[in-house]
């Protein structure tokens, strides 16, 4: 648990150190570049990399994390290799695809679009070479290479970005396609030099790590036995036929809005800086607690028992972790909600000027505030799920994910062209609240037949929730008399008073819920508490 915690704390905090200078860079960078090319980027030409890399890797990645670390890992590193022809498959189809079947943008407008499609689609290609040294990274909870890998690149590419964009606007998408092939570069390079240092040292041996050269991170044929663990195989082909359609229902916008166009490539653009900002809390935190105690849940119990079956120490520390957890997101995703929706326009003026504050880029903010509630409830909820379900459950999970896709995708149509961009926000929030209830469903079935109870963790102090209360009705008129035309004397009262209703709530919440400070004192923090004594 110790050691869990500690990837996700770190993995926060330095995602956060490494991403303050990513957001001032994007920042600075918004004023030089159009709605129109920051669309094309953001949305269409992201989306065909994120789709080949997530077809490619996803049910590679949880197949292969599920279990004990005692394993045959030439086998493993075997099979984590076939990602990288998938990649190659997928890059190719879907690059065929985006070159002459979707809408080319105006070339005066977005010039070299055919450059910027064959780059994205390689710079996948790239990443997925990396994928055996990220999977042995992550199943042995090296702490801090995932966390500076990732950030070096993302730093590397907004510092190219920005050079780029200033020197040489009228590259257009050659910018971006250069940034895009220098991060996937970066973030391949820094796990190679990582385990070319790392094999072969006396930490490696003090560790009894399973691998002792680099030779054996390649494919390799070992006589008289199959060339992947088969049973691996399986629960992979079973991932993998979810992760297709999680896809489909995390990117699910980006699809309609790329094959439907029911947005401008320029609404396309403000949807996604939008998108972004109100995405940062779950990329510094959510997600590096889900994928941290994905492999906590994975190790600590084992899939397809049930609770009876389990050892029953391991049963209450996964339960008592399992409730603090979804009362740690819980509470965080409600700040959010609650101060997001009176601080939305504000943050949007400073952040990209009237480009972003006016129109519908305030609502489309304020909405998702809502969504990051329901973002937050699902990491947790669903990194249990997936942890504990046998192949059965998980291909049993693959028809409700069919049947959640072709409703998310219908409904993502009919609210867009009834509310405009604000519709496929309103669209995920259903999305992830089917998703919640049946996680909620799967952890209540499971724990019923014994005594404990971490969907507890769901309901948040009474008095906490009137705090919210209050504080959301003292901040939302404090927006309506002081911002955001009243000038930087108004706006500063207005910070001044959603400070003092913040202070208010974190106090509530360190006299009501002594419990979780007591949880995340001890293990998300006590690390940099010790250091700093």
């Amino acid at each position: 648990l110790n050691q869990t915690t500690r990837l996700a704390s770190s993995s926060a905090l330095l995602q956060v150190l490494f991403r303050v200078v990513t957001f001032g860079l994007n920042a600075f960078t918004l004023r030089y570049l159009s709605r129109e090319l920051i669309g094309v980027v953001n949305v269409r030409l992201t989306l065909l990399y994120s789709t080949v890399v997530f077809l490619a890797r996803e049910a590679f990645r949880r197949a292969c994390l599920s279990g004990s670390t005692k394993r045959n890992w030439t086998k493993t590193i075997n099979l984590l290799w076939l990602t990288v022809p998938l990649g190659v498959f997928w890059s190719i189809c879907l690059g065929l695809v985006w070159l002459h079947l979707l809408e080319v943008p105006d070339p005066s407008v977005v010039p070299h679009y055919q450059a910027g499609v064959v780059a994205f689609g390689l710079s996948a290609i790239i990443e997925l070479l990396g994928e055996p040294f990220w999977v042995l990274a992550q199943a042995h909870l090296f702490v801090r290479l995932k966390v500076i890998a990732e950030s070096l690149s993302v730093v590397s590419k907004c510092i190219l970005t920005v050079i780029l964009v200033v020197l040489y606007p009228q590259w257009g998408l050659y910018i971006f396609s250069l940034a895009q092939l220098l991060y996937v570069s970066v973030l391949v390079m820094c796990y190679v030099i990582y385990f070319v240092m790392f094999l072969g040292s006396p930490e490696a041996t003090k560790k009894s790590f399973p691998v002792a050269r680099m030779k054996a991170l390649l494919p390799n044929w070992v006589e008289d036995e199959t060339f992947v663990n088969w049973k691996e195989a399986r629960l992979t082909w079973s991932f993998f036929k979810q992760s297709f359609l999680k896809q489909i229902l995390t990117e699910g916008e980006r699809y309609v809005m790329t094959f439907l166009n029911v947005l401008n490539f320029g609404d396309q653009g403000v949807y996604d800086i939008v998108n972004n900002l109100g995405s940062l809390v779950a990329r510094f935190i959510f997600l590096p607690i889900e994928e941290s105690f994905y492999v906590f849940f994975a190790k600590v119990l084992e899939r397809g028992k049930n609770v009876k079956d389990q050892k029953q120490d391991d049963v209450a520390m996964a339960a008592n972790v399992l409730e603090l957890l979804l009362k740690l997101v819980l509470l965080i995703g409600l700040t959010i909600t609650v101060f997001g929706y009176a601080y939305s326009q504000l943050a949007l003026d400073i952040y990209g000027g009237s480009m972003l504050s006016s129109g519908t880029g305030p609502d489309l903010l304020r909405c998702y505030s809502l969504y990051v509630l329901f973002l937050a409830i699902n990491g947790v909820t669903e990194c249990f799920t997936f942890a504990l379900m046998c192949k059965e459950e998980v291909d049993r999970y693959n028809f409700v994910m069919l049947a959640l896709s072709f409703t998310f995708l219908c409904i993502s149509y009919f609210l867009t062209h009834w509310h405009g961009s604000i519709g496929f926000i309103l669209a995920n929030c259903f999305n992830m609240g089917i998703r919640i209830a049946h996680s909620i469903h799967y952890i209540y079935d499971y724990f019923k037949e014994s005594t404990y109870r971490p969907l507890t963790g769901l309901l948040p102090s009474p008095f906490l929730v009137l705090i919210y209360i209050i504080s959301g009705v003292i901040t939302g008129f404090s927006e309506v008399f002081l911002c955001c035309d009243k000038g930087w004397m108004g706006r500063l009262i207005h910070i001044s008073m959603g400070a003092l209703c913040f202070a208010a709530t974190i106090i509530t919440m360190f006299c009501t819920e002594t419990k979780l400070i007591h949880f995340v004192r001890s293990q998300f923090l006590s690390r940099y508490m010790k250091k700093g004594t």
